[in-house]
């Protein structure tokens, strides 16, 4: 089975991933990274010191790790933290979040002799692997070597499950080389069970993304003014949006706009380097239009700011009166609902919310969020919002008890590694 996946693996990277690798960086620039992707080049480490290891594929999985890198270095205070990631977006999020905390370093492709490279470089005492990233090679190796591994925050989407179950007789080795599996709900336990895992070995510990947040006091004072924002414009955040929802974010806009002439939009793109194609949507509809990058130039007072940087949405709905979630109006799943939520915002999000289920679900369950269909129930419903300052802040009050009703999935999932990964005599 190795063998054929690693076959499936080298096809796919020739044909596919290279190409488009070499044809990001020839259009966008910046680095390949190729000899840390085989393994090679990792920061030098204390002489005979294992290293504490925490994966998080990409921004969403690196931003929701904060709690999670700061009680690893409070439980393994002798073993160097590392941070690796899949994109380049990630890794900008670790080396700015996590500076002092933790080295960064890329995952490696997951081809045995790559893999089989990075592990004896970094020697990790363990593995904790953020949302149910299962790399058949790398947990090959590392069950090699006897390096416990614990999935945490684990969740198993609709499509990922069918994907799995058509798979089962394959996945069962691969289930095998994990420890423990720390998860979301009881649905992504049960999920988990159905695809080879003993019970004995799966948690439900619930999200760890409705822990406390890090904003800091007087934060949406500062955003407003860097945004341009006086300090009672009404505003709202279309957060995490994908390619067709943005049509429908500028015509809920104007339909918004009859009823509050002075209210302002920003656009957050769920891939920022899209940014300038929804600026140009932006500007094809009338409305002057600025990226976040290039918020010290000039700009007309009624300009839609998109957002085009890494790591700042979270603590932006800070200023909203509203907030819109992407990913949710297109099928794409869904995105975090939760990150507003615990700002007391009340939320607008589309149908298409499999991805986030239980946490769409608590919300809905609360009346915290509001679900709409197109465009014109979108516009509508933010309409209503806006003009009702009691119903946002019932909305946005009822979002947070919620949200934060479901605290304490860091203390267990610590509490796991504590139990099933931490070596009991630290070098």
């Amino acid at each position: 089975m190795y063998a054929l996946y690693t076959a499936v693996v080298l096809l796919a990277l020739v044909l596919f991933y290279a190409p488009a690798a070499v044809v990001r960086f020839v259009r966008r620039g910046g680095r390949l990274n190729v000899r840390a992707r085989l393994g090679f080049g990792g920061p030098r480490r204390r002489a005979h010191a294992r290293a504490a290891w925490l994966h998080a594929v990409s921004v969403g999985e690196a931003i929701a790790a904060a709690p999670l890198v700061d009680g690893l270095r409070r439980l393994c205070p002798d073993l160097p933290l590392v941070v690796t990631t899949v994109t380049e977006t990630g890794a900008r999020v670790v080396r700015e979040r996590y500076a002092r905390l933790a080295t960064h370093r890329f995952f490696p492709l997951d081809l045995p002799w790559a893999t089989r490279r990075f592990v004896a470089e970094l020697d990790p005492a363990f593995l904790v692997c953020m949302e149910t990233e299962l790399w058949p090679n790398m947990l090959r190796t590392l069950a090699a070597r006897g390096v416990p591994v614990m999935i945490a925050n684990g969740r198993i989407s609709d499509r990922s499950y069918r994907r799995y179950h058509l798979l089962r007789g394959l996945m069962r080795p691969v289930l095998a080389d994990v420890r423990v599996f720390a998860m979301q709900s009881a649905e992504d336990a049960r999920r988990i069970i159905a695809l080879g895992v003993s019970p004995e070995r799966v948690v439900v510990t619930g999200n760890i993304k409705h822990e406390p947040l890090s904003d800091t006091a007087g934060s949406a004072d500062l955003w407003r003014r860097l945004l341009g924002f006086g300090p009672n414009r009404r505003v709202w955040i279309a957060g995490s949006t994908h390619r067709g929802e943005e049509e429908m974010v500028l015509e809920a806009h104007r339909t918004a706009l009859r009823e509050c002439p002075e209210l302002a939009l920003v656009i957050a793109p769920r891939h920022p380097e899209r940014a300038e194609e929804v600026q140009a949507l932006v500007t094809g509809r009338g409305w002057p239009a600025v990226l976040r990058s290039e918020l010290g130039r000039a700009r007309g007072r009624d300009a839609v700011v998109v957002l085009d940087t890494v790591g700042e949405l979270a603590p932006l709905y800070t200023v909203a009166d509203v907030v819109f979630v992407g990913g949710s109006l297109v099928p794409f799943g869904g995105h975090n609902m939760l990150e507003p939520a615990l700002r007391r915002k009340p939320v607008l999000m589309g149908p298409h919310t499999e991805n986030f289920r239980e946490s769409a679900a608590l919300l809905e369950a609360a009346g915290a969020a509001v679900v709409v269909r197109d465009a014109g129930e979108l516009g509508r419903e933010l309409a209503r919002l806006l003009s009702d300052a009691g119903l946002r802040a019932k909305l946005g009050d009822a979002a947070y008890e919620a949200a934060a009703s479901h605290r304490g999935a860091v203390r267990e999932t610590l509490e796991l590694v504590s139990r099933f990964l931490v070596p009991g005599d630290h070098p």
